[in-house]
């Protein structure tokens, strides 16, 4: 019967080995695009979903509000990102990316998806298809348990 310890080994791993890909993705987005992984992540939650308001990117990059309104303000501008009032209701303002910001996101998702395949090139694909399985399962969990810091056991 598996113990809480190796639910924490477990959970440990996925936070080094997350942070491992970070780090390196951070590193190449400053490298060849002059930025940051979480300008990238704002980027994409942007091409993936397209306008949105910058509680719904907080909610999607699940960083708080200050630190999404910090990204805005540099994004928009270095033009990467417009803001412009929701059409149903003027008081709601939404961001999406601009022209430059498609071009920009689309060289970085190129890069990105390189360098994640490189780190990860080791796994064979039946092995990384099992992986996305069980993170999911394991993501599906946490979700079901979240209390914002109050897991009960």
């Amino acid at each position: 019967m598996p113990s809480a310890q190796d639910t924490v080994r477990l959970s440990l791993r996925l936070l080094t080995t997350s942070r491992l890909i970070e780090r390196e993705v951070d590193a190449l987005m400053r490298a060849r695009f002059d930025s940051t992984i979480a300008r990238f992540d704002f980027l994409s939650a942007l091409d993936r979903h397209g306008p949105l308001t910058l509680g719904e990117v907080s909610q999607y990059l699940l960083v708080s509000n200050g630190n999404v309104t910090q990204l805005r303000t540099r994004l928009e501008a270095d033009g990467l990102i417009a803001a412009e009032q929701d059409d149903n209701d003027r008081r709601v303002l939404r961001v999406r990316l601009t022209q430059a910001g498609e071009s920009v996101f689309k060289r970085m998702a190129k890069a990105h998806a390189a360098c994640v395949d490189s780190l990860l090139s080791e796994l064979k694909h039946a092995d990384k298809q099992a992986l996305m399985r069980l993170l999911d399962a394991a993501k599906a969990s946490a979700r079901r348990k979240l209390t914002k810091g109050g897991a009960q056991p």
